[in-house]
């Protein structure tokens, strides 16, 4: 279900003028392909990149444009000024383009030629000057854009450019994606709720609803024959518990959960769907909540969302894209109880059964036990605990006039002592900068119980992706002030009522 990253590309573009001559807009095209094949050659960049051009007159800005925002396998460019470029040549080009960029402010020498240089290199070289020229009408044209600045092979220069093209391999997934909901949302509950309509508009994917009957008849029409090569996985990948192995007295229960993960794959797969949310309050057919199914779902690369939560759902697809390839998990994610030892204050994070089990630190046990809530059999599931580590959570919010995105790194503790009566998966966490500070900030924002959390995605790569789509962004880590928080809060309700208009 993930994207195939060898079919993306980024296009490398430069700006320059035909004020130069021939020979040196030669160069400058020379230049240019070396520095994209050496940034495509990075294995820290996981797509294709790919010079294009060396523009120099609005016409070709413009029609450079159009054919990037035609091209499927196009998720951004990469525009960088090589000499002057007069920016009055990009502004027909900018105001059709609908791909992300980054603005790479580099140039191609490293080090001045202290004894010989002279005004043919001063005019060959000069980006300190023509990437300002593009900069100004960027900036005035009010366009998104991630600035990176110094020496296009410098480790912070590719790192910076790989974790943008990370967000826009993510923000490019979900252009058209369509996301499933099985039931409604839970009764009652404000913040897993939104406008679905203008996530569709501004976020690009679309949510829609399916009946239980819907999915029951998918689940229903599933093989014995099938329903018993996927246990047989499941006894392979896991430690599973005696009572589901074979003659065990739950086994029927372990053999039900494989046809409820066949029923939900299939129906995904048929749909085009990237995602998909559920909910314990409208179980209608289906014998156990979908616990162990949505696990390995997730593992595969799908969004999800409990009780309904669809930009969650969306959120954590986007998410899982960005981390492809990466060291770390990511999975859907929920506060769910303190521990408020003073100097120990942590957060248990969990849900009833739906963590990824790419978060695992060893092999999952595959195991069975009651829910105590929902109604259902009892549902299987994968236990297991999180490695220590860094981590971050984030949410998307609607705020009413605007999607907000809150993210919070944490750091990810061993726990001193074992939780042989928590049958679920589980990670414990202190937020940044603590839990009473980042609890109070998070709460003060408006922050909602359901996250995306993850070892792999960094916080650079949700604020890239956040002006990719142009949503508010707010992050609470160790530099985090309440004081300078409630500021920023107040101050970002303005610049949104005021950025809408009239």
């Amino acid at each position: 279900m993930m994207i195939d990253l060898k079919e993306k590309e980024v296009w490398f573009i430069t700006g320059s003028q035909h004020l130069y001559g021939e020979e040196t807009l030669k160069i400058v095209g020379e230049h240019s392909q070396i520095i994209a094949n050496f940034l495509g050659e990075q294995s820290k960049i996981p797509v294709k990149v790919v010079f294009k051009s060396v523009l120099t007159t609005p016409n070709a800005i413009h029609n450079f444009c159009v054919e990037a925002n035609s091209a499927q396998n196009c998720i951004g460019l990469v525009a960088w000024m090589h000499t002057f470029s007069p920016a009055k040549m990009w502004i027909a080009g900018l105001n059709i383009l609908n791909k992300p960029f980054v603005h790479l402010h580099t140039q191609y020498n490293r080090d001045i030629p202290w004894s010989e240089i002279d005004m043919d290199f001063m005019n060959l070289n000069q980006s300190a000057h023509g990437d300002r020229e593009f900069g100004s009408i960027v900036a005035r044209m009010k366009k998104a854009r991630k600035v990176i600045v110094g020496f296009w092979q410098d480790q912070e220069v590719i790192e910076r450019l790989a974790v943008w093209v990370r967000a826009a391999l993510a923000w490019n997934d979900l252009q058209g994606a369509k996301f499933a909901r099985f039931g409604d949302n839970m009764r009652e509950v404000a913040v897993t709720d939104g406008d679905k309509v203008e996530a569709q508009i501004q976020l690009g994917y679309s949510v829609n609803g399916y009946a239980l009957g819907d999915l029951v008849s998918y689940i229903n029409k599933v093989s014995p024959a099938e329903i018993q090569k996927l246990v047989a996985e499941y006894e392979n990948s896991y430690a599973v518990q005696q009572e589901l192995l074979a003659g065990g007295a739950k086994r029927a229960s372990l053999e039900e959960a494989a046809k409820i993960e066949l029923g939900i794959r299939k129906f995904l797969i048929e749909g085009g769907f990237k995602g998909f949310t559920t909910n314990f309050e409208n179980l209608d057919g289906i014998n156990q909540l979908p616990g162990l199914a949505v696990q390995r779902l997730m593992a595969d690369g799908y969004g999800f969302g409990a009780e309904g939560d669809w930009k969650t759902a969306a959120l954590l697809r986007a998410m899982k894209v960005m981390a492809y390839g990466l060291e770390g998990g990511t999975a859907f994610m929920e506060d769910y109880t303190y521990h408020l030892e003073e100097g120990k204050m942590r957060v248990l994070g969990a849900h009833m059964l739906e963590v990824c089990e790419s978060l695992a630190a060893q092999k999952p046990s595959l195991e069975i036990h009651p829910l105590s809530i929902g109604g259902k059999e009892d549902p299987v599931r994968l236990v297991f605990n999180v490695p220590a580590g860094r981590g971050l959570n984030a949410t998307i919010l609607d705020m009413g006039n605007r999607f907000r995105m809150l993210v919070n790194e944490v750091d990810v503790v061993t726990p001193e002592f074992d939780l042989p009566k928590l049958p679920v998966a589980r990670v414990l966490w202190a937020p940044q900068p603590n839990l009473k500070v980042g609890a109070e900030a998070w709460i003060l924002a408006g922050g909602g119980h359901h996250t995306g959390f993850s070892q792999a995605v960094t916080k650079e790569h949700l604020e890239d992706f956040a002006e990719i789509a142009g949503i508010e962004y707010l992050v609470i880590d160790n530099e985090m002030k309440i004081s300078e928080f409630k500021k920023e809060l107040k101050w970002n309700d303005l610049y949104y009522h005021l950025a809408k208009g009239i």
